[in-house]
């Protein structure tokens, strides 16, 4: 058995690489404008954090100057190390529970239809940590009525009272992302578990369902960390027995050399074949595409399905 050390070690690559150049289809606009800067600028006076920021998406200067930010809470350290993922590492301050309020306020000021929130993973406190996300939809629908609320959650560790809480808000739409293929979870998904994420999926669906009403779910995938098309859509049919509804798949990004080694990238014309498939197993909507994120074009998502 490989000892732990040294398994880990497959995040970092040492070796010296030839750069590689991106495809011309995976090329954003660089962020700038005066909507752009007010955004920032709100989030600064706020002391909120965007995951727009901490993990270096490239949709950021499109989604701001469109006034669509993702808001991240629990602080800006995630007590996870997954190997993809650029948001900073390390021992988290304790939970802030006056944040949700403020994001609320954020929200509010921008005039949001749709507001997605999500958070870095707090081991250290899953119920605090689902507890924060209950009151930012409280304090959403207080501060800005008609706003629709997406939340992007971790997995908690399984922990049900947590996804108890967090459904019990009732969110328009409840987000965990799969984010890979179960045989790349070790090196990838630090502390993440697949069967666990899928549990997750299933029994959101079946609360609500017991309280009788459906929830909107949602989960993404990234590609190119070296799974296989066969792998891929087989979480795919995974997921669609569990009921998901929509469904995100891009492209990975290498943040550093620090993070796992970009394997390959997926053409236009793979990321379509891949919404074939999976629009074909069932999803209400299917967002694939080399910059698609998490919450790339999410209201236009909810929106399509007709459910949220």
């Amino acid at each position: 058995m490989t000892p732990p050390a040294v398994a880990e070690l497959v995040q970092i690559d040492l070796s010296p690489r030839r750069p590689v150049r991106k495809p011309d289809w995976l090329k954003a606009k660089a962020p700038g404008g005066e909507t752009f800067h007010n955004l920032k600028k709100l989030a600064r006076e706020q002391h909120l954090h965007t995951v727009c920021e901490s993990a270096q998406c490239p949709n950021i200067g499109e989604c701001w100057n469109q006034k669509a930010a993702t808001f991240m809470m629990l602080g800006n350290l995630c007590t996870r190390r997954c190997g993809f993922c650029a948001v900073p590492k390390g021992k988290p301050e304790p939970i802030d529970f006056d944040e949700p309020r403020r994001v609320a306020y954020a929200v509010a000021q921008l005039g949001l239809s749709h507001a997605v929130i999500t958070s870095v993973n707090r081991d250290d406190d899953n119920v605090g940590s689902a507890r924060c996300f209950a009151e930012v939809v409280r304090q959403i629908r207080l501060q800005s009525p008609g706003t629709r609320v997406e939340i992007l959650t971790p997995d908690f560790q399984g922990n049900p009272e947590s996804l108890r809480i967090v459904v019990e808000a009732r969110p328009e739409i409840l987000n965990h992302n799969i984010e890979t293929v179960p045989r790349l979870y070790r090196i990838a998904k630090s502390g993440g578990r697949y069967e666990r994420s899928l549990e997750f999926l299933h029994k959101a669906k079946q609360m609500a369902a017991e309280a009788g009403r459906e929830q909107v779910t949602k989960t993404g995938i990234i590609v190119g960390l070296g799974e296989e098309m066969h792998e891929l859509l087989t979480v795919f049919r995974d997921l669609a027995e569990r009921k998901v509804d929509i469904l995100t798949i891009g492209q990975y990004l290498r943040p550093s050399r620090d993070h796992l080694v970009l394997q390959r990238f997926y053409t236009p014309d793979e990321f379509a074949f891949l919404k074939h498939e999976a629009l074909a197993m069932g999803f209400r909507h299917v967002e694939s595409g080399p910059l698609v994120r998490s919450s790339y074009h999410a209201q236009e998502q909810a929106e399509s399905t007709g459910l949220a």
